[in-house]
């Protein structure tokens, strides 16, 4: 085998390879948006319970606040993996 013809052999793996890295990147960054889009949702629903909880007015039972918690702590694993994921 020639050096061109190794030369070629290894474009034709090196365009292989990244065509696989250029895929999981996308695929990655569509999981880490579609996930960042839920944690919105959780984000926003935290925001009102903590508005609630805050408001001296309103009467909060201490299951809402351990709700709001939950939720809370689903968020910042959420946020952690879409870190995760943008690091890679």
């Amino acid at each position: 085998m020639d050096i061109k013809e190794e030369f070629n052999k290894l474009i034709e793996k090196l365009k292989m390879e990244r065509d696989g890295v250029s895929l999981k990147m996308h695929l990655a960054s569509m999981d880490a948006k579609k996930e960042y889009e839920e944690a919105e949702k959780k984000w926003a629903e935290v925001k009102a319970k903590a508005a609630e909880i805050a408001d001296d007015a309103a009467e909060t039972s201490e299951e809402f606040i351990i709700k709001a918690k939950v939720v809370g702590e689903e968020l910042k694993g959420a946020y952690t993996r879409i870190s995760k994921r943008l690091s890679k």
